[in-house]
């Protein structure tokens, strides 16, 4: 491996970040986060133009779910609680206690909430879909107003 590659690419209107900063490594997708600034040179490789094409399809509302080679790096538990997000429904909600139970125990709601926080996957990784078991947004370490935008936008392609 020649060592990581960045892009940063434009978010949809009405976002509050600029971009979406994409890191990979020759075979697998190593971060998505959210950024207001270019903070590395950009390269486009294959695998870059892949996610590219998926988050694109994302937001135009054609892509519901992600099929990406992806390169998490966590604690056994947390990339425990990373492989458990993508089965939340597109558009569909689960409270921390929800994620806790199916990670194994009403206990760990604390700790899933954490795992959230250090998802370094953002939307590919669907953290954005856990709530409050009030119903409120809480908890999305990229700002609750993308994590609204993002459940809003993802229910504006279900059908009604």
């Amino acid at each position: 491996m020649l060592g990581l590659k960045h892009y940063f690419l434009d978010t949809p209107l009405g976002l509050e970040a600029r971009y979406i900063h994409i890191c990979a490594s020759d075979t697998g997708i190593r971060g998505v986060h959210f950024s207001d600034k270019k903070t590395h040179q950009e390269a486009l490789t294959p695998l870059i133009s892949s996610c590219i094409q998926a988050l694109e399809g994302y937001f135009d509302g054609l892509v519901f779910s992600f099929d990406l080679p992806l390169e998490i790096q966590g604690t056994p538990f947390q990339e425990r609680v990373w492989s458990i997000l993508p089965q939340i429904p597109y558009g569909k909600t689960w409270s921390y206690k929800d994620l806790a139970l199916q990670v194994g125990s009403i206990r760990y709601s604390r700790a899933v909430g954490g795992a959230n926080h250090r998802n370094p996957i953002a939307i590919i990784i669907p953290c954005h879909r856990v709530i409050g078991s009030d119903g409120r947004l809480v908890g999305y370490a990229e700002g609750v107003g993308i994590k609204k935008w993002l459940l809003e936008h993802e229910q504006s392609f279900l059908p009604h």
